[in-house]
């Protein structure tokens, strides 16, 4: 990624802007988002604060006190208040604004243009809810919690593992060299970082997260073929299946109603995992039999009357067999 601070005389190469001096996760994301649209491919990339090199650039991110969704993609000017949809109440960084006028160009670009038009739809909004809004807010200076007047201690400090924290730490240190060549090459390694981070991400979830929709899908319509009581779901292969399953309970309408969920794991063992109240949740629907949780192998075996057993663990989500009808007989158990 070329950073130079003067103006290239050749305009058939389009030039994207941002401030100078320490940077930012948002820029430093937005830049690369943009240099992943065929437009913006091989652009020159100016950091300035002069007006002259504003004007003189096709899109400048992040300074200039304007925000017009066509050249100007700055979030610093009194007056702006704008958020991602009507949906959200965060307001947007230089990263969000970019992402919300060229999001699905973008995402389409990451993935070959292979995305549907609904499947681009989930994706762009998966994508702005999941990473980009944190990158707004944190820029913006917007707490993750709602204290109204309380206060929390926190039982550690995150700011150097934070993507804004790690971005932060790019810049030059105070005691070395901090000429403006120094800053624009750490730039361009801060930007390269999160840019990777987000390219994997989108891939992530265009690649592994969305298609695992359609497995789930044919797991929890083939359930009664498991147990009549319609609460197993097995699946032959693993797949992240818990945001997809609460989606596709709603659906079905049969929103609550599946309590276990079996695959088989790396080592071609079976899981038996129980279904949390919500995403993300470690209260569970229903969990493994409590006599049985903390034991394993030969011991889980004997108690359980069911041969192969490995472990259940001993907080009653999760355990393991040799066999899926070892799993499935725990789960049936459980019931």
């Amino acid at each position: 990624m070329p950073v130079a601070k003067k103006i290239k005389l050749d305009k058939m190469v389009k030039q994207i802007c941002t401030h100078s001096g320490s940077f930012h996760a948002d820029e430093s994301l937005a830049v690369y988002m943009l240099r992943l649209l065929p437009t913006y491919k091989d652009a020159n990339v100016c950091r300035s604060r002069n007006p002259e090199d504003w004007a003189a650039s096709d899109i400048v991110v992040d300074v200039g006190a304007q925000y017009d969704g066509v050249k100007f993609f700055d979030h610093h000017q009194r007056e702006f208040t704008g958020t991602f949809s009507d949906k959200y109440h965060t307001k947007l960084s230089s990263a969000g604004l970019v992402y919300k006028h060229f999001g699905k160009d973008i995402i389409q670009q990451i993935l070959d243009g292979k995305a549907s038009t609904n499947d681009l739809d989930i994706l762009y909004e998966k994508v702005y809810k999941n990473f980009i809004e944190a990158l707004d807010a944190n820029d913006n200076g917007i707490s993750q919690y709602d204290l109204k007047g309380t206060s929390i201690k926190s039982k550690f400090n995150e700011k150097n593992v934070t993507i804004p924290g790690i971005i932060s730490g790019f810049n030059p240190r105070w005691n070395e060299d901090n000429s403006n060549e120094t800053f624009d090459k750490n730039f361009q390694k801060a930007s390269n970082f999160i840019g990777e981070i987000f390219v994997d991400l989108v891939k992530g979830y265009g690649l592994s997260w969305l298609p695992a929709k359609s497995l789930v899908k044919e797991a929890v319509e083939k359930r009664m073929d498991v147990d009549l009581s319609g609460k197993i779901v097995v699946f032959e292969q693993f797949c992240p299946w818990k945001e997809h399953l609460y989606e596709i309970e709603k659906e079905l309408s049969i929103e609550g109603q599946i309590q276990f969920v079996l695959f088989t794991d790396s080592s071609n063992t079976w899981r038996i995992s129980t279904v949390p109240v919500s995403s993300g949740s470690f209260e569970f629907r229903k969990g493994l039999p409590e006599p049985l949780r903390g034991l394993r192998d030969d011991v889980l075996s004997e108690k359980s009357g069911v041969p192969g057993c490995i472990f259940i663990h001993t907080a009653g989500f999760i355990g393991g067999a040799k066999t899926k009808d070892a799993v499935l007989q725990l789960a049936r158990m459980s019931l």
